[in-house]
């Protein structure tokens, strides 16, 4: 909105409208807004939750691992993380941005989808939306995406960028922009794979493109359901989700500018995406929001996110990723959410195998991984084979949520490094 509003003030030679026009400095601004946004938003809301006894509707669904309630705890704080990246979005974003424009309806959306099933659970159903509903609505999401990425002439890329120099200028040349479902696959010397590649065996080039794009829909749909549900079991401490989350964003919007800025992927010899750059801005936003809404939900936590804040947060990052062609790094980048999804599988599955044959199976004390943790050898059920039984210590809550923050931090490194290692 100022964006816009500033390029008719630059048109008049007003002074400064035109750092209006860097990337970077309304990025900075949208970071300083939305920290201040979520800062305030927050404990004001947790006032007026505190007022109106909300909480004592959820109290039995919120009840810490060491047998001790935590009671006057407001849930649904993910209101604030919303309101907190939308507001800085749309002031300083350019509303014209394809990629702005997707972004703002999945923060969105996933926060309503969130905030339905807070609501469920705040009057007596602690168990929520039913999961198929749930699943319908990321479903629904994702194919949204993945068809606008298909379709919008603005979703386009240039998968090679050489510097050259001329009569002692620095050129740039990048290669004719076009639709594309190329990513970016790690560890590969030449590191795009090409969706429609997988179809080389039908003759007809339109109907092989054609099921290429299918593909990439499919894909893209499969990772926005994954990592936001991967995001929903990560919220299981205080602050364990959001700071997580502010790791991950921090990487994503490093990868993004580097993606959008033509001399930068020159020089790392990745694909540039023309008007990805604009990404930055509202990652920004994402993680002031995360780190405003940190003060409050650090340990001891005063407000949870609820699936308003996780749900959102996980489809933040999975979209974000599918626009700068980043999909298949989200195993590394977001390695924390995929151990917490896979320590479930594992744990469900062996637990069926076990009583179709007769016997009481775990492989981890509990589950998500997080809760493996801080489960005492007393807490553990009789009669029944854990294959994974240490730590033997409890161990305390915020020592987790540091300890898995510092995972992050090395696999958001670690990601990042993969753009020279192939």
């Amino acid at each position: 909105m100022l964006y816009h509003l500033s390029q008719y003030f630059d048109e008049w030679n007003i002074p400064g409208a035109g750092m209006w026009s860097y990337v970077s400095f309304r990025s900075l601004l949208a970071l300083m807004l939305s920290l201040v946004i979520s800062l305030w938003v927050s404990k004001r809301f947790i006032t007026y939750m505190k007022r109106k006894r909300h909480i004592e509707q959820a109290r039995s669904a919120e009840i810490d691992p060491f047998g001790v309630k935590k009671i006057g705890v407001p849930s649904m704080g993910g209101i604030v993380i919303v309101l907190a990246v939308v507001v800085p979005a749309l002031l300083l974003g350019k509303l014209t941005n394809v990629y702005m424009i997707l972004l703002l309806i999945t923060v969105l959306w996933f926060g309503l989808l969130g905030f339905l099933d807070d609501r469920i659970k705040l009057k007596g159903n602690k168990d929520g939306m039913k999961p198929r509903v749930k699943l319908l609505g990321q479903f629904a999401l994702g194919l949204t995406i993945g068809i606008v990425l298909w379709q919008s002439p603005q979703a386009v890329i240039s998968e090679q960028v050489t510097k050259k120099i001329e009569h002692e200028q620095v050129v740039y040349e990048k290669s004719e922009s076009r639709k594309s479902t190329v990513t970016t696959v790690p560890f590969v010397k030449n590191n795009n794979l090409d969706y429609y590649k997988a179809f080389d065996w039908i003759r007809d080039g339109k109907v092989r493109r054609a099921c290429g794009w299918v593909l990439f829909i499919l894909v893209t749909t499969f990772v926005i359901m994954a990592v936001s549900n991967g995001a929903n079991l990560n919220d299981g401490m205080d602050g364990m989700c959001a700071g997580n989350a502010a790791i991950i964003g921090t990487a994503l919007g490093i990868l993004a500018y580097v993606s959008g800025h033509i001399n930068f992927a020159s020089y790392l010899n990745v694909m540039y995406i023309p008007g990805s750059e604009e990404i930055v801005v509202f990652i920004c936003a994402f993680v002031g929001a995360l780190i405003g809404f940190l003060w409050f939900n650090a340990y001891p936590a005063k407000v949870f996110m609820g699936d308003t804040g996780s749900l959102a947060i996980g489809g933040v990052i999975a979209v974000t990723a599918v626009i700068i062609h980043k999909e298949l790094l989200l195993p590394i980048l977001c390695g924390i959410f995929l151990m917490e999804s896979l320590s479930v599988i594992l744990q469900v599955s062996l637990a069926k195998w076990g009583t179709r044959h007769g016997r009481k199976l775990r492989l981890f004390k509990r589950t998500p991984i997080h809760d493996h943790f801080r489960t005492a050898q007393s807490d553990l059920l009789p009669g029944v084979k854990y294959y994974i039984k240490k730590p033997t210590s409890l161990l305390q809550e915020n020592m987790i949520t540091v300890r898995f923050w510092i995972v992050s931090i090395l696999l958001a490194a670690f990601t990042i490094i993969t753009l020279k290692i192939r």
